[in-house]
């Protein structure tokens, strides 16, 4: 980006709010997957590899992040009003 492209905090804040309606669409479509995954793992008695376990552990320590992220953000913008 050039010394002209800087976004605006406007901009900024736009494109936060569009990244978060795509990505609650697709951890909407996510959920409803896992929740079949374990329904049906459930009903066969059965377990998963090592590695989905090692997968799902660093997704849920990349979504505290990003809650502890956009609660940054929520509080920054309440303290300057």
């Amino acid at each position: 980006m050039a010394e002209n492209d800087v976004p605006t905090d406007e901009m900024s804040l736009e494109m936060l709010s569009d990244a978060l309606g795509k990505a609650s669409d697709d951890l909407r479509a996510t959920r409803a997957s896992l929740d079949h995954a374990r329904i049906d793992l459930a009903s066969r008695n059965s377990s998963v590899s090592r590695s989905v376990v090692k997968d799902a552990e660093r997704a849920i320590d990349h979504l505290r992040a990003t809650d502890e992220c956009l609660r940054d953000v929520l509080k920054e913008l309440a303290d300057r009003e």
